[in-house]
């Protein structure tokens, strides 16, 4: 009964000249049909460019040969001077954890 009245009543403010009809809603077809879609927009998401260094880089300095044979102590110190050289601030020591890392036996 609800869409008859509400039928009707469309049908009369149809017919009044002063009535304007209502745009159709955004999500009709007649809606997307009258607005063509607008072209998608690339976004950068960076602004600048990276300036750390590479990964590959950061990796040879960690798996390089000579730092093999040293101790946790001066590994560190090591890591952290090539760091240094290529602009890095080396602030996360790991020879605090060694400790953490050890086994222990009874």
């Amino acid at each position: 009964m609800r869409d008859a009245i509400a039928r009707a009543l469309d049908w009369v403010l149809a017919l009044l000249p002063w009535t304007r009809r209502p745009e159709p809603g955004r999500h009709s077809a007649a809606f997307f049909a009258s607005h063509p879609e607008p072209e998608p927009v690339t976004v950068s998401l960076w602004r600048e460019p990276w300036r750390g260094p590479s990964a590959a880089v950061v990796r040879e300095i960690f798996h390089a040969q000579e730092v093999q044979s040293l101790t946790p102590e001066q590994r560190e110190r090591w890591w952290a001077a090539e760091l240094c050289e290529i602009g890095v601030d080396y602030d996360f020591p790991t020879i605090n954890i060694t400790g953490a890392r050890r086994v222990v036996t009874r």
